[in-house]
């Protein structure tokens, strides 16, 4: 964008605004020390709200007995305390659910850096206030400038008094609103010694330490500063949210403009003293032009002055733009900069000559702003040396170059045979033009000299010399020479940048199949072993990605392949994770390892809590190039690609793991309910007999002693045939069923499962059919009469007293099928598909298995296929308008032997 252009409102800032109108607006009455007033202020400014008719409640306010507040609290709402017990007393706190039930246009909220009692929902009470905000509540509040976290330390040296409660800066900045409330330093200390700050005691001893009018002065300046701070920072974005362009000199703001002369350390070092002496903020800002590569030793001078920019406390920016002074302007009436600093290099002549002095272009462009001009000095002046071509040109461009100008020459000597050309030199314009398209600019260059040298030679009167005759001639040929020169340089820097936007549209595509390649990745190991293996293919270097594993770094992968690195090598990999800032080659830390390391998460990426989860590391072996500023960029980019997708597989396997978690205590209250529940009726059943028993044995008569007998049997079989079950679950979901097969004849199988279920009681009426000469079966015969009792169990359940219960056995394509069709009600549409599943039951028309625990069919659909078949259910049954049909389907042996067959 031009400085012509129309401002643009800041999308960043517009948005900040849209948050702020969504949740409930914060005032903060900001204090240097205690007993400025901000508690009276506040609630003096309460009163007239509630007097203009607003609804203002008091959540909690700390008057300290101070009469004159005490007074001001009379007809305001004010929300009950909440007691808290801590160390066997309760303490008067905050209430934050009343505040949030009741939901009042205006709270008062007195302290906000207070620390809550253990047990409050938040430990400090500005995280109370976020809710509060959340909730679309407006809140006051009051703070000294001490409970600052930033200034903490300088709190502390100005003092000699280390704050405890602090609240951080963060928090201090979703303020809506900031008002100083201030007194003079003398002032304060009459109020101490009145009485209205402290008891006698305190107010004695606060003087002597605290309240010193040193320390007092130091703190008011260090308010002030703050809220300065604070105006400046709104008004940067009122005016970016309204697309107002700068400057407005309410505060000063500095940029300093970084390039790749040998003066660019030093004027960073200038920018920050003239900083510090306006308290300013500033930038460090390097533009480059399209398509233009810097050589080795510029990039790494450009480098170095952005890296001591950023380590001296400037806010770094890389601009891209053709014209460097518009752009810098751009960027300085965005972000309000009052002072741009540059130095002035000393160029070579045809550098000077082609394009002009920066400060020149600024100084004419610039309207409200100062311009600052470092001079290098003289040991910063560059040697003057011979004209060097730079290596972009190949020797086949060169070469391409003579032979298009021969070319051309020949082409033009043979036509001007035969035809009259008016003007021949558009063959060698044409001859300067492919060298440009195919090749660059100084192949195109040497074209275009090569081009003036041969159209005199050869065309131009007096001809084979080099001599000119006539004026208008001469100047033709110039005319010649300016527009092929000029034609070269914009067809050869069209294919630069077409080559350069072709790289990054490589370089694009790559990181966007490499980041869809990771978010495929099911576990933490793939994607390392997919960025190591990316970050060697794109930067040609050996790569390493080391994981966090219990607080212990270890390689995760690495390419080519690597399962150690020396001590060195650990030790900064170490440094890296644990501070989180890059470390060895080429950095402050280790700088001898040959290895570059940075963190994955904390720097790159991010997480919750922004701790690292890694590292990355790059070998930077001295033999190698030194990384350019596009392969730094590259290198972070996939680096935090990788910090996401690492982050991405390990909360996937935390909610794997909790929905695991989850599923076990879901089924273990299942079955411990179960249990409880289908265990206790037979036990009570067995333990009600057997108490009879004891108490009136001699007076029952044998009849019934013989039923209260067979009683407990038949509920302590029924006791075994659940414990049964339960094991047998135990063992297929161990993988641990033992089969022992046999013959086993299936007419027996069913009469057996009929017979016990008429022992334990059954009513209904059982009809048991079998095909002619039914083959026998190998299989567990126990296990079988499991399964198979089951499903009969679960038809006496839920079909009814009176239904009948069908078993019939037939062979379909070489299996044998077992089926169970009984005329009840039939199950459920919706419960059908999921019978077979545990704990699957109701009290009517769903299957549980005839146990009542909800495994019986789970259990028979584990045996049967762990015997190679299969089972199925139906309901209503075929041929019935209601009923279900269970059938059970085992393969045949090749050869078995015959079986009953009956009907």
């Amino acid at each position: 964008m031009s400085v012509q252009d129309p401002p643009r409102a800041d999308p960043e800032a517009l948005l900040a605004a849209a948050e702020r109108e969504a949740r409930g607006k914060l005032r903060i009455y900001l204090g240097a020390a205690p007993g400025v007033g901000k508690t009276y202020a506040m609630l003096s400014a309460a009163r007239a709200a509630k007097a203009a008719g607003g609804d203002v409640v008091i959540g909690i306010v700390e008057t300290h007995g101070r009469a004159e507040t005490e007074a001001l609290i009379e007809g305001i709402e004010s929300l009950p305390r909440k007691g808290v017990p801590y160390r066997g007393r309760l303490v008067p706190e905050f209430d934050l659910d009343a505040a949030l039930a009741r939901q009042p246009g205006l709270l008062l909220v007195d302290e906000y850096a207070h620390s809550n009692v253990d047990g409050s929902r938040h430990p400090k009470r500005w995280q109370d206030v976020q809710d509060l905000l959340a909730a679309g509540i407006d809140v006051w509040t009051t703070l000294n400038i001490q409970h600052v976290e930033s200034l903490n330390d300088v709190v502390q040296r100005i003092t000699g008094v280390r704050v405890r409660e602090t609240v951080p800066d963060t928090a201090l900045q979703k303020a809506d609103e900031i008002i100083l409330v201030d007194l003079p330093s003398d002032e304060l200390i009459k109020r101490l010694a009145d009485g209205k700050v402290y008891v006698e005691d305190t107010a004695t001893r606060a003087v002597q330490s605290f309240f010193k009018p040193s320390n007092l002065t130091a703190l008011r300046e260090l308010a002030l500063r703050r809220v300065a701070a604070r105006v400046d920072s709104d008004l940067l974005e009122r005016m970016q949210g309204a697309a107002i362009e700068g400057p407005w000199a309410a505060g000063e703001r500095i940029l300093v403009c970084v390039g790749p002369d040998i003066a660019a350390e030093r004027v960073v070092r200038e920018a920050k003293r003239l900083a510090d002496l306006m308290d300013a903020s500033w930038f460090a800002v390097t533009v480059e032009r399209p398509g233009h590569v810097m050589a080795g030793g510029d990039r790494r001078r450009l480098e170095a002055g952005m890296r001591l920019a950023e380590t001296l406390g400037a806010e770094t920016r890389s601009l891209v733009a053709a014209d460097v002074a518009s752009e810098l302007l751009r960027f300085a009436r965005f972000e309000n900069v009052t002072q741009i600093i540059i130095g002035k290099a000393r160029r070579w002549w045809l550098a000077r000559l082609l394009r002009g002095p920066l400060a020149d272009a600024l100084v004419k462009q610039a309207d409200g702003v100062a311009i600052h001009v470092v001079t290098a000095e003289a040991s910063e002046v560059p040697a003057r040396r011979r004209f060097q071509p730079p290596p972009a040109g190949q020797l086949a461009g060169y070469s391409a170059a003579v032979l298009s100008v021969g070319a051309a020459t020949v082409t033009g000597l043979f036509l001007t045979r035969f035809v009259a050309l008016p003007n021949v030199s558009m063959l060698y314009l044409l001859a300067v033009l492919l060298p440009a398209l195919l090749y660059g600019v100084w192949p195109a260059i040497l074209a275009s000299t090569l081009s003036f040298l041969a159209y005199n030679f050869f065309f131009i009167d007096p001809v084979e010399t080099f001599t000119v005759a006539r004026p208008h001639e001469l100047l033709a040929l110039l005319i010649f020479l300016i527009v092929a020169v000029l034609i070269s340089t914009i067809a050869g820097r069209a294919r630069e940048q077409a080559r350069i936007a072709a790289q990054r549209m490589r370089a694009t595509r790559r990181l966007y199949e490499f980041t869809r390649k990771l978010s495929a990745l099911p576990d933490r190991s793939s994607v390392a072993e997919a960025a190591a293996v990316e970050l060697h293919t794109v930067l040609g270097r050996p790569s390493v990605i080391l994981l966090s594993e219990h607080g212990d770094l270890s390689i995760a992968a690495a390419w080519p392949p690597e399962d150690r690195l020396d001590t060195g090598s650990m030790t900064a990999a170490s440094w890296a994770f644990e501070h989180g800032e890059a470390a060895g080659a080429g950095t402050g830390t280790l700088p001898s390892v040959p290895w570059l390391f940075r963190p994955l998460g904390g720097m790159a990426g991010g997480t919750a809590g922004g701790a690292p989860i890694g590292v990355v590391g790059i070998e930077r072996d001295p033999t190698m190039p030194v990384l350019d500023a596009e392969s730094e960029s590259i290198l972070g980019t996939l680096s935090e690609q990788t910090a996401a997708a690492l982050v991405r597989t390990m909360l996937s396997a935390e909610v794997t793991r909790a929905r695991t978690a989850a599923e076990t205590e879901r089924v273990r209250n299942i079955l411990l309910a179960s249990i409880s529940h289908d265990f206790r009726t037979p036990l009570a059943s067995i333990l009600g007999a057997a108490t009879s028993l004891i108490d009136y044995g001699p007076d029952i008569p044998p009849e019934v002693r013989r039923d209260l007998l067979a009683q407990m049997r038949d509920e302590a079989e029924n006791l075994d045939h659940m414990v049964r079950n339960l094991l047998s679950m135990t063992r297929l979901e161990a993988g641990a069923l033992e089969i022992h097969k046999d013959w086993v004849d299936a007419v027996e199988l069913m009469n057996r499962a009929v017979s016990a279920v008429r022992r334990r009681g059954a009513t209904q009426r059982f009809v048991v059919t079998s095909a002619p000469d039914l083959p026998l079966i190998q299989a567990d015969q126990s296990l079988m009469d499991q399964a198979l009792g089951n499903v009969v169990a679960n038809a006496v359940r839920y079909a009814g007293k009176e239904a009948r219960i069908g078993l019939a056995a037939t062979v379909i394509d070489n299996e044998l099928v077992i089926a169970v069709t009984d005329d009840g009600p039939g199950i459920p549409t919706q419960t059908l598909p999921h019978v077979f599943e545990k704990f699957v039951r109701a009290s009517r028309g769903a299957a549980d298995g005839g146990d009542g625990s909800g495994l019986g069919l789970a259990i028979t659909k584990g045996i049967v296929e762990a015997h190679g078949g299969r089972v199925a259910g139906r309901s209503p049954a075929p041929g019935q308008r209601n009923g279900t049909r269970i059938t059970m389907k085992l393969p045949l042996p090749a050869h078995a032997p015959e079986g009953e067959g009956k009907s």
